[in-house]
């Protein structure tokens, strides 16, 4: 059987902390900004843990 490629674009947004958290930015804080107040920016700053509902889909993509 071969071997298990890593999902490319998943690895691109997804960090793995060493406890095995998955750490992603929030959605909405590339484009378009000048309309959108700074109140919501600023709410859109750092990264947030993936949902648990979503992790496992996300590990599999990442072989891990």
């Amino acid at each position: 059987m071969p071997k298990m490629k890593t999902h490319k674009g998943t690895a691109k947004r997804i960090k793995v902390t060493g406890s095995g958290k998955l750490l992603r930015e929030k959605a909405g804080r590339r484009h378009l900004l000048e309309h959108k107040a700074s109140k919501r920016t600023r709410r859109l700053e750092g990264t947030t843990e993936v949902d648990k509902r979503d992790a496992g889909r996300i590990k599999r993509l990442l072989g891990i």
